[in-house]
């Protein structure tokens, strides 16, 4: 694989549909906005609709011609994530590219509206619901895949205690953050390994974007100031967004890698493929955390 990738490395997407979830800003908006103008039908999944068309006239404007529609989607709501993925079905015969990206960091302690933590339930539990319920519309696809976005901190603080998910025995955003990106890692390595068993087209991989100035670090001022004046430690929102659309285009690219920024520490550079902890590679683990959210979500996935 080429080491110095960009957006220019991006193939033709005519003819493919992308689903991007949390577009409307930073990371997602990029990964949206280069899509579109490579030829794919993108699909805007946001909470916010009105943020979600003022993406879309965004990248419009910039681009006339392209085709960038608003989905609503609360991933902190299983009911909002049903409605979301029973419109895709309705709406589009294929969807070729799933990116996970929508996320939250370093929150308070909070619950969704299910009753989950909010950081767990939010990038973890609302994606594996949206992947399942979609899943259908993309195994049959040649090429077709399925990007979750991790991070660097899937290494910090992130065992999974099944026993308090909730957190009851003390809040820590530090841990709970941790405990959601590796739960990305491990989903994607789970879901891999069943599509490979199943003999699916749909291939599963998962990025990281290392530091990238974007409203992701709101609730932590120091990150926040990190990554928007030093920029040595941190780069763009569209030098972020590199990673998940070279695990989401590169023809190289192969189910269960993980891509990253491959500069000093993983925090700024180019994308390439990366290691993540050995924690995120143990199977037993991936399968407790899949029935487990199986069983918290009431989502089967069709394998």
């Amino acid at each position: 694989m080429g080491k110095n990738w960009t957006e220019a490395d991006i193939p033709d997407q005519s003819g493919r549909t992308a689903v991007v979830t949390g577009a409307n800003t930073g990371l997602g908006f990029e990964t949206a906005r280069a899509l579109a103008t490579k030829g794919a039908k993108v699909v805007i999944a946001v909470r916010d609709v009105s943020k979600g068309r003022a993406a879309v006239e965004k990248i419009s404007s910039a681009h006339p011609g392209v085709d960038v529609s608003v989905l609503e989607l609360d991933l902190s709501s299983l009911a909002s994530v049903r409605q979301a993925a029973d419109r895709l079905r309705a709406e589009h015969e294929r969807i070729d590219l799933l990116l996970n990206n929508a996320g939250v960091m370093y929150t308070p302690r909070a619950s969704t509206a299910d009753g989950f933590e909010l950081q767990f339930g939010t990038n973890h539990l609302g994606h594996f619901a949206l992947t399942g319920l979609v899943l259908e519309q993309m195994r049959g696809l040649a090429g077709s895949r399925i990007v979750s976005v991790s991070s660097i901190g899937h290494r910090i603080m992130s065992a999974i205690d099944f026993d308090d998910l909730t957190f009851d025995k003390g809040y820590n955003r530090v841990a709970a953050y941790g405990r959601s990106k590796l739960a990305n890692l491990l989903f994607t390595y789970g879901l891999e390994r069943r599509l490979r068993a199943e003999g699916a087209a749909t291939s599963a991989l998962a990025a990281h974007p290392g530091v990238a100035a974007t409203e992701l670090g709101r609730y932590f001022p120091p990150l926040d100031f990190l990554a928007r004046y030093a920029p040595w430690v941190a780069q763009s929102p569209a030098m972020g967004a590199l990673a998940t659309l070279r695990a989401a285009t590169d023809p190289e690219a192969a189910g269960g890698q993980y891509f990253g920024p491959k500069g000093i520490g993983e925090i700024i550079g180019r994308p390439g493929v990366v290691t993540s902890s050995r924690r995120s590679h143990d199977q037993a683990l991936q399968d407790r955390l899949w029935q487990v959210s199986e069983d918290l979500t009431g989502v089967t996935f069709p394998l």
